[in-house]
């Protein structure tokens, strides 16, 4: 296990590099100059001639290092990035560190309940189908995830909006941020309560759409291993089928949900722009969009870098797990 884990770190180094690399790249031939657009524009949203002098620009340049090759531009990064230095941002000069670590805990705390409503719901879903395969209660689990499933989340928020967030109906959820105002100063218990009120409709709607997939995949591994010999052998015995598909059947058709775990961290990180915008929500999602819109390389290659970093530690975490779930398994 020991020598496994260190050639899969060994191997993740020059995997890791090349991410870097082409992200790097991908993003410096991308349409869009960060200098010019950092300077004063005019209302008609062209630069203004009298702002924007040749002189500005080269000086701005030199500033943040774009006067520089691109190989000499990446190896400065590279070097910072070793360090564990993101840089400053090009827009408003602030530590990158510092503006992912104000964004970051409001995206953990989005995801991390999407996530657990998501495994809570989908898990105990597909199971109950396989075991009832066939059934009305499967066609019925089937074609209400697939409903949810099909409906576009931007749509499905607007919708809870007008229903839900005071729109035409009723008022029952906030739609705004994450918390009210002066929250903070409130007692724990009330802050906290108030935070979760405000969450509902965007975990809802980053939840939805994951039941249907992570459901069908559970059903589908769980009715091909309980068709194996071990099982009918199980059943044989005169074990009690809760027995047969907790103890013998479920633990080996979990091995593909592992799987996902690989992506689990990046997800963790990366947010979600749509849901973010739509509930005014300022977490990595809508941080990394702003970086996009506003060409803020810094920011976007942090981004990228702690994402392809977390992608690999998954994709070695899944592995070990694949053996703990079943011995027969072997790392090497």
């Amino acid at each position: 296990m020991k020598a496994y884990i260190l050639k899969r770190i060994l191997h993740m180094i020059p995997t890791f590099f090349g991410i870097t690399f082409l992200t790097f790249l991908i993003i410096q031939l991308a349409p869009g100059n960060p200098i010019l657009m950092k300077l004063q524009f005019t209302a008609e949203g062209q630069i203004s001639d009298t702002a924007t002098t040749k002189q500005i620009i080269e000086e701005t340049k030199r500033l943040y290092g774009l006067d520089k090759p691109l190989p000499v531009q990446y190896l400065m990064w590279l070097k910072r990035v070793v360090m564990l230095d993101f840089g400053k941002s090009y827009k408003d000069h602030r530590d990158v560190w510092e503006k992912i670590k104000e964004r970051l805990p409001v995206t953990l705390q989005l995801n991390v309940l999407s996530f657990l409503l998501i495994y809570v719901i989908a898990i105990p879903a597909g199971v109950f189908s396989a075991v009832k395969s066939g059934s009305k209660w499967d066609r019925f689990l089937t074609i209400l995830f697939f409903a949810l499933y099909s409906l576009p989340s931007f749509w499905v928020a607007v919708i809870l909006i007008m229903l839900f967030g005071g729109g035409e109906y009723w008022d029952l959820f906030p739609v705004y941020g994450i918390s009210s105002l002066q929250a903070d100063q409130w007692p724990f218990w009330k802050w906290f309560l108030d935070r979760m009120w405000h969450l509902v409709l965007p975990v809802f709607c980053l939840s939805y759409g994951g039941w249907a997939y992570l459901s069908r995949l559970m059903r589908s591994e769980l009715l091909e291993v309980i068709r194996e010999d071990y099982i009918r052998t199980a059943r044989a015995k005169g074990l009690e089928e809760r027995v047969v598909i907790m103890k013998h059947a479920l633990r080996n058709a979990l091995l593909p949900i592992v799987t996902l775990a690989a992506y689990l961290l990046p997800a963790l990180f990366g947010g979600s722009v749509i849901i973010e915008s739509i509930f005014s929500i300022p977490g990595m999602g809508q941080l990394g969009f702003e970086a996009v819109l506003s060409r803020d390389y810094p920011v976007i290659m942090a981004l990228t870098t702690i994402s392809a970093l977390l992608t690999l530690i998954g994709l070695v975490l899944s592995d070990i797990l694949y053996a703990l779930l079943d011995p027969r398994i072997k790392l090497e």
